[in-house]
Formats: structure tokens, sequence, C-alpha cells
């Protein structure tokens, strides 16, 4: 038996195989198109250049495999980036990534409409520029035709579970990036959606990241070579598969990263929330 586990970074996208007993079988790297920075501050990446890197680095990992013996596919990716998808399901734009720092006007909007603490307490962050929910607003704020458009909005790595599957669906880990969560409630938050007028329709369904969100579609098959029919599990945000990875599965437990961005975790057993 073994698994296929998927990761959209910001500078490429990986691909690696692994057997039960967590032994690595296969692994590839493709890189992205470099992000552009159309202004200062700026950071977008095109969606359809995801999943040309991961149609490559998967069919680089079955190749020397049967494609009915991977069980299950796991997904993780980069946080907090903005997908947007017209009713066709294809993307209106470029994703303005989770390095963009453009959105400090809507950060203050949000802000002074919630409250800091108040955010905090459903949101479990402050408003800063990093997160989804602000670059939402920019996209209405400045670019009114493709605000118009909007049907869909998906993370990184659920645009690529939705191309592999059909299925727009998430995780609690990744969704909890994008300020409209609600941590506690573990869904996403009503009164957020509210306040900004966003429709909850847009938005996908939520799951724990070991449940099941779908299967590899028949057209997704025939591109990556994969067998059409096998799972697909929720996975999570790069940061929070990469916790678990590193063994982070007890209350007090901590990890500190630093790559393209650095990150601390400490694992808790209930959300804790620290409003300064």
């Amino acid at each position: 038996m073994l698994f296929l586990g998927l990761d959209i970074g910001t500078g490429g996208s990986r691909a690696v195989v692994i057997d039960e007993n967590g032994v690595v079988c296969a692994k590839e790297t493709v890189e992205h198109a470099p992000f552009s920075s159309p202004q200062i501050g700026w950071a977008e990446q095109e969606p359809d250049d995801w999943w040309r890197a991961v149609q490559i680095a998967i069919r680089a990992v079955i190749a020397g495999i049967d494609p009915a013996d991977v069980a299950a596919i796991g997904l993780s990716g980069q946080m907090h980036g903005a997908v947007v998808l017209d009713e066709n399901g294809r993307s209106i734009r470029p994703s303005i990534i989770w390095c963009d720092q453009r959105t400090q006007q809507q950060c203050d909007e949000i802000t002074a409409k919630i409250g800091r603490e108040r955010l905090i307490s459903i949101a479990g962050n402050p408003a800063v520029t990093g997160f989804t929910l602000p670059k939402l607003l920019w996209l209405r704020d400045n670019e009114a035709e493709n605000w118009s458009r909007i049907r869909t909005v998906l993370l990184p790595k659920d645009h690529i579970r939705f191309r592999l599957s059909g299925d727009k669906a998430s995780d609690v880990a990744d969704s909890s990036g994008t300020l409209l969560f609600d941590i506690a409630k573990r869904n996403w938050s009503d009164e957020l959606m509210s306040e900004f007028e966003l429709d909850a329709g847009w938005f996908p369904q939520v799951f724990e990241s070991a449940e099941v969100t779908g299967v590899v579609s028949d057209d997704a098959a025939r591109l990556t070579g994969l067998r059409a029919g096998t799972a697909i599990v929720a996975g999570a945000g790069d940061n929070a598969a990469g916790a678990i990875g590193l063994g982070l599965v007890r209350p007090g437990m901590l990890s500190t990263t630093i790559g393209t961005s650095g990150v601390v975790f400490v694992a808790t057993d209930n959300p804790r929330f620290d409003p300064v």
C-alpha cells in the first residue's frame, strides 16, 4: 500500500510517494515560474502554473509504480493565498499569495469594524496583510469587474484538489489562516461573512485533515497518470502539516521552522486566545 503526498509551495510543487511504514519510495520537485510583483510589496502567482508543476511531479513519482497501489493522496501547501474562480471554475486573475503586502487599508477596516479583541476571539489572529480576508476586500475595492465574477474562493492547495477531483473542499488548519474561520466552532464564521457581505456559497466545505474529500476524476487521471477514483484526503496548510511531521502531537510541544517564512508552533488541546 502506497500514499502520495503533494505540497504546493511558493517556489515549486513537490510530490512524494511513501509506503505504509513511512519509507520514501519516490520524490520530485518541479519549480514554479517566479511570482510576479507588479508593484512594490505585491506578490502573485498563476494557479495554472501550480497545476502544471503538480502534473509533472506526479507523473515522475509514479513512473515506477502501479497507480492502483496508491491508496490515498494527501495535500499540503502555502497558506493564506486567494484563488478566485468564475462560474465555470476558471481562475479570474492570478492568486494573491501569502507574502503580498498591499492590504493594510483593508486590515485597518477589518479591525475598525470587528474590533481587535473580538476578531482574535473568533479567528485567533489580528488583521495582518498576509491573510485571505483582506485580500478579498482589496479585490472588492480595486477590481470591481473581477469581484463581480467571483463564484468560488479557494486556498492554493485546495485549488489543486479542485483540479484533481472537481470538489471544492478545505481543511480546518488551512482555513484557520483566512481570517474568516471560527476557530472554536471549526467552521466558517457567519459573523465575519455577514459583516463583510461575503457570499458563504463562495467558500468550500471544511473537513478534518484526515477525512476523505473526494476522489481523482477521470480527466485528472488522464492528465496525471493516477488511477481514477483514488481517494483524496483534506490535508493541511504547509505549516500545520510540517508541525505534525515534526512530531507535535501532544500539548505543550513546540517547533520552530525557518524557511521562506519563520514560524513558531505550540500544540494545545483546545483553542488558546491571546488578545495582546
